[in-house]
């Protein structure tokens, strides 16, 4: 197999040639984001308005097995196709690995009407463990002992035909979301860990943990890229990251685990182009609040000036959640925000939307072990500015766990909306669904329509797995999900769904 190194991604003059597709997407406007907002603060009051959507949900089978299980429940005018299920035998003969999560759709390089997905896989086992793992050639590997990575996949929007997939990056672990690149050239890549070389069941990790990887779209089929981590982003619990495609400024979530605190960074690259080039890491505070609780209490739709803090040593040696060194508590002890378990992050109309899985003030029942009782989770709106620091805001606060329950994954939609994927992290309410009997804790799809309305637009039906890496292709037309899958085979797959969008609010 060829070995393709992330470096060689996007020219200025390839990207200024993309600028006008950039350009003319529909975006969620600011008056939207003010209904959304308004929502939310009357559902606080109990005054909850009718959710349309797309009409009610009904099981259904995929169009490419009409006879199977109805995997999810979807709107009735809505189909959908299911593809590179875990356990399958991918183009390159490696098997598809298990906990498929965040993705993102590209045109494809060179093939009209063929949309390219790269796919993570959060592979949690030990050091060198086969079974489930993302496989691939072991020169292109970081860690020789890594069990994760990527998938590419291609799939033709017209024909509604599954065409390749195959190992894009490996070596990594844990790589559970990511961000497009700059230009919409790559995929970057991130592990939500931060174990140290020599740590892990024998054999053990044989190099740290805890970095973002690039995956150029544009690689040929059935080729793996060479896996380099860009260290000044930073080691730490990357969960997703957001790149602003006007300025190539990076911003990131992290997810540490319940009752650790999160920050909000964001990464200035010496030369956008090339990430590996070096850069300044920083994380976001409140401007004259020094080390602002953005957990509970927060006011919806209030913008709150924002300062930022460097972190000094974006590479610690010790980056474990105890250490003095991880980076959040360097800009924390300077008076940086804390969040609980930040999660999606997504660029769009010059903002940046990420969530917070169980922040918020109605609770879930499960308390961390700091004392902070969790929530059904937040949204917020970060817009930068070109003097200052930029203001952020509370768009959305889950008030139940009807309404949303612990979101994950985020897109904003071509027509506007959002789409939440739920990864159901509370363990006392125990909630069940009457589309998916027989499963507690179920997860789905939440939409937010620009109008200000929150609704059910999928529920997963197999089993208790989150629904991940939410994105449309570049067309609209298609919204492309994973299931993650409980590590067996067929538990886990990629799915199209197609329908009537114009008529909605996504």
């Amino acid at each position: 197999m060829a070995i393709v190194h992330p470096r060689r991604l996007v020219t200025r003059r390839s990207f200024l040639g993309s600028s006008a597709v950039l350009a003319g997407g529909t975006l969620l406007t600011f008056a939207a984001l003010e209904r959304l907002s308004a929502r939310s603060a009357a559902a606080k009051t109990g005054k909850k308005p009718k959710a349309h959507g797309y009409g009610p949900l009904a099981p259904q089978a995929p169009d490419n097995d009409p006879g199977g299980f109805e995997i999810l429940a979807l709107p009735t005018e809505f189909s959908y196709v299911a593809f590179s299920a875990i356990g399958d035998l991918m183009s390159d003969g490696h098997p598809v690995g298990v906990n498929l999560d965040g993705m993102a759709a590209f045109r494809h390089p060179h093939a009209r009407h063929v949309v390219r997905l790269i796919r993570n896989h959060e592979v949690r086992t030990d050091p060198g463990t086969v079974a489930g793992a993302v496989l691939g050639p072991t020169e292109t590997k970081y860690d020789v002992h890594g069990v994760g990575g990527t998938t590419t996949l291609d799939y033709d929007e017209r024909s509604h035909e599954f065409l390749q997939h195959s190992v894009s990056l490996n070596g990594t672990i844990v790589n559970c979301a990511g961000g497009i690149g700059l230009a919409h050239r790559s995929w970057i890549t991130c592990e939500e860990t931060t174990v140290s070389a020599g740590t892990g069941a024998p054999p053990g990790w044989a190099k740290n943990h805890g970095y973002c990887f690039q995956v150029p779209v544009n690689l040929p089929d059935n080729t793996t890229a060479e896996a380099v981590p860009i260290t000044d982003m930073g080691r730490f619990s990357h969960e997703a990251v957001a790149v602003d495609q006007r300025t190539g400024i990076v911003y990131h979530t992290e997810d540490p685990g319940s009752g650790v605190g999160a920050g909000f960074y964001r990464y200035l690259p010496f030369d956008p182009w090339n990430l590996y080039a070096g850069g300044r890491l920083q994380m976001l505070g409140i401007e004259g609040l020094p080390q602002y609780d953005a957990r509970e209490h927060q006011q919806l739709g209030r913008w709150l000036p924002v300062t930022w803090y460097d972190v000094a040593e974006p590479d610690p040696a010790d980056a474990s959640n105890t250490s003095p060194l991880r980076t959040f508590a360097q800009a924390f002890n300077q008076g940086a925000a804390m969040f609980n378990r930040l999660e999606g992050c997504w660029y769009e109309g010059g903002s940046i939307f990420f969530d917070s899985t169980s922040g918020g003030d109605a609770k879930n029942g499960d308390v961390n072990p700091d004392g902070f009782a969790e929530g059904y989770g937040q949204i917020w709106e970060y817009r930068p500015e070109r003097r200052g620091g930029g203001k952020l805001r509370l768009i959305f606060e889950s008030t139940g766990a009807d309404e949303l329950d612990s979101p994950d994954n985020l897109v904003v939609t071509p027509r506007g909306g959002l789409i939440l994927c739920e990864d159901d992290a509370g363990s006392d309410d125990g909630d069940s669904h009457p589309l998916a009997p027989g499963i507690t804790d179920v997860n789905r799809l939440i939409g937010l329509a620009p109008h200000g309305e929150a609704f059910e637009f999928a529920v997963n039906r197999l089993n208790t797995s989150e629904l991940a890496g939410a994105c449309f292709s570049p067309s609209g037309r298609t919204l492309f999900v994973n299931i993650f899958g409980t590590g067996t085979a067929g538990s886990g797959m990629t799915l199209a769904i197609q329908g009537p969008w114009g008529p909605g609010p996504l």
